[in-house]
């Protein structure tokens, strides 16, 4: 009898001392996910409706997308060994860094369909990782951007300064591998194709990422010259082949702008393509592509977005059609909706 008195009296006590010291919030609506919300329910109808949506709307974009590719003229030229004179076909790498050995290389190239101006020329170089780590790093922005942070060559190793500690402005190894590769052009019938390469950098980066007051000192000055040289009078704002190649790759293979032929090509022309080839790829194993196209609406030649497109269409209408067999086949009745848990409390309150 005392120890049930004893625990009826100590009840409220100790109940109001766990409220007291619990760390459970204070009740709201909003907490407990109580407010009113839309919860849809899967039904057949739904699922198979919605599958089908996606599928009307998918299969276009995809046909649309596949037709638009289809229409960029692609002319691909690779040519880092048919430049290798015969006698240096097994000394690859002693001929590209033998300064004696001329690297002019003479390529024709046939224009397969009808090419609209404007005509983009760009390098692709193959198994040429930009985005390694310590590679992407090798650079300082600030350094770009201000005349007065010429100082600033932190990040940059090894390309830093000078054996006598001067800066090298742009230090760093994204700049030192700058690719030096050269291409002109020449009609069939003698004229010469004038290759544009204004504004073939983003807007953005020359205008806020490289300084129009900062200009090239000390650069590709040491013993190991690792790319192309830079032309020091012009600020690096001015140098765009430089910007073009510091906006670093995600891929090892990849594509960079190298100007523009703003005059119309005909089927069957033939254009040929006098290049130095002066860019070290041997010494990796590397390719180099000299590429020429067109494009359209949707860009250049890409056919995986419109293959990806279809497929998810495809996927959508197939599920859409096995759903409906399997339910026309097995139908399943339905259960009552007022039964579930949320129905249920709001008839309650």
């Amino acid at each position: 009898m005392m120890n049930g008195v004893s625990a009826s009296a100590a009840g409220p006590s100790s109940g109001s001392g766990d409220r007291s010291n619990s760390k459970r919030p204070k009740y709201s609506r909003f907490t407990q996910q109580e407010l009113p919300a839309c919860k849809p329910i899967l039904t057949p109808l739904w699922v198979i409706s919605l599958f089908t949506l996606v599928g009307i709307i998918f299969i276009p974009i995809g046909l649309a997308s596949l037709l638009a590719s289809n229409d960029v003229v692609e002319i691909v030229d690779r040519y880092e060994t048919a430049c290798v004179p015969p006698s240096m076909i097994n000394d690859n790498v002693g001929y590209i860094q033998n300064p004696a050995i001329s690297k002019a290389c003479a390529r024709v190239l046939k224009v397969p369909k009808d090419m609209d101006k404007p005509i983009y020329v760009y390098y692709q170089l193959d198994n040429f990782y930009q985005n390694h780590r310590r590679y992407v790093k090798s650079r300082n922005d600030k350094q770009l951007r201000d005349a007065s942070k010429a100082y600033e060559t932190s990040g940059c190793d090894p390309e830093k300064t000078t054996v006598d500690g001067t800066p090298i402005v742009p230090c760093g190894l994204i700049a030192w591998s700058l690719f030096n590769d050269t291409y002109s052009f020449t009609h069939g019938n003698g004229e010469s194709l004038i290759v544009n390469k204004k504004d073939i950098s983003w807007k953005s980066d020359r205008d806020h990422k490289f300084g129009s007051d900062v200009y090239p000192k000390n650069f590709q000055n040491g013993s190991l010259i690792g790319g192309g040289k830079l032309d020091s009078k012009k600020p690096l704002s001015k140098q765009e082949d430089l910007i073009v190649w510091m906006r670093t790759a995600a891929l090892p293979t990849f594509r960079k702008l190298y100007g523009r032929i703003e005059v119309d090509l005909k089927e069957n022309d033939i254009i040929t393509v006098m290049l130095e080839n002066n860019y070290n790829t041997y010494s990796f194993g590397g390719k180099k592509k000299l590429v020429l196209s067109t494009t359209t609406w949707l860009g250049g030649k890409n056919d995986f977005l419109g293959i990806a497109y279809l497929s998810v269409g495809g996927l959508c209408f197939f599920l859409a059609t096995a759903f409906t067999v399997l339910y026309l086949v097995t139908p399943r009745k339905l259960g009552d909706p007022s039964f579930l848990s949320w129905n249920i409390n709001s008839g309650i309150q």
